[in-house]
């Protein structure tokens, strides 16, 4: 199936999971943020350290200033439900709770069964709660798992799963990591086009390319396939002083991220979706306050 294809074809049941990415997207694009930016804004929900309840939780982000949150998966259902519509936070993302556990490219067929029934679970928590997209790690590549190997099987395994993303009207979106896999754009592209579908798109995260290139040079080739876009900052001085992974404790804006650059190239591909942060930092209200200023600051740029 061709993305024209699915955005065309016919049927009752087609139509509507085609109609469904259609009205969550129209959605997302009748918020106005700084600069006249079509943009919401949103926090991934792993990254919000304070104590409480789910309901506390979502108080504190509301208060804060964001707009959603990046949901994890295999969480209490109606508990989320409950809260996300007594405080009216939109949800536009879960993140998988197992892709780094259940990988997709693991040498166990049993562990790869695993990983796709979580995926699945990861779709139909997101149609409950009017997601547009899952976040899913594809996989990983290492001295067990060769890189034609994670190639062949995450796309394999993702096959599996697109007629119910297809059916459901929630992309399956693929975020770029440290897992020593799709390391370049033009890979990354060739990979989602592969699909021959709608239904699998790319979650960029920003910071995460920082190790090893510049997002604006990534968001201009993966252009309409992105879905979802993750603000998170990185210094590379620091990860040269310090080691790796002090690269990511540095506050947004002040990394290497050349933001106007990136709002920019974000600009050029017509992206009117959710930027969601997954920054450290949310572990008081006033952490929270100061990364959704933060966000705007950015979005202003």
């Amino acid at each position: 199936m061709t993305r024209r294809q699915f955005l065309h074809r016919g049927g009752c049941g087609l139509a509507a999971a085609t109609l469904g990415f259609a009205s969550l997207s129209a959605r997302a694009q009748a918020a106005t943020k700084p600069a006249g930016r079509p943009l919401k804004k949103g926090i991934m929900w792993a990254t919000i350290e304070l104590k409480g309840s789910v309901l506390e939780k979502m108080k504190a982000v509301k208060a804060a200033g964001f707009d959603g949150v990046e949901m994890m998966s295999h969480m209490d259902v109606e508990e989320v439900l409950r809260a996300r519509d007594e405080v009216g936070l939109e949800i536009p993302s879960v993140c998988g709770a197992h892709h780094w556990s259940k990988p997709l490219t693991d040498p166990d067929p049993k562990v790869r069964a695993e990983g796709l029934a979580a995926l699945e679970q990861c779709l139909r928590e997101a149609k409950r709660y009017g997601a547009t997209s899952v976040l899913l790690v594809p996989g990983t590549v290492k001295k067990e798992v060769t890189y034609a190997e994670a190639y062949a099987r995450s796309q394999t395994e993702i096959r599996k799963a697109v007629p119910l993303a297809e059916e459901l009207g929630v992309q399956i979106a693929l975020e770029n990591v440290w897992n020593h896999f799709l390391l370049s754009p033009l890979e990354a592209a060739r990979y989602v086009d592969e699909f021959q579908s709608a239904a699998v798109a790319w979650h960029f995260d920003c910071g995460n390319i920082l190790n090893y290139g510049w997002p604006e040079q990534w968001i201009r080739i993966l252009g309409k396939r992105i879905a979802k876009v993750h603000i998170k900052e990185f210094s590379r001085k620091k990860r040269d002083s310090e080691g790796l992974w002090k690269g990511f404790q540095v506050s947004l804006r002040e990394g290497d991220n050349d933001w106007p650059a990136i709002m920019k190239a974000l600009d050029e591909i017509g992206y009117r979706d959710w930027v969601i942060t997954e920054q450290g930092g949310g572990d008081t209200p006033e952490g929270l306050q100061d990364l959704a200023q933060r966000v705007d600051q950015i979005l202003a740029s």
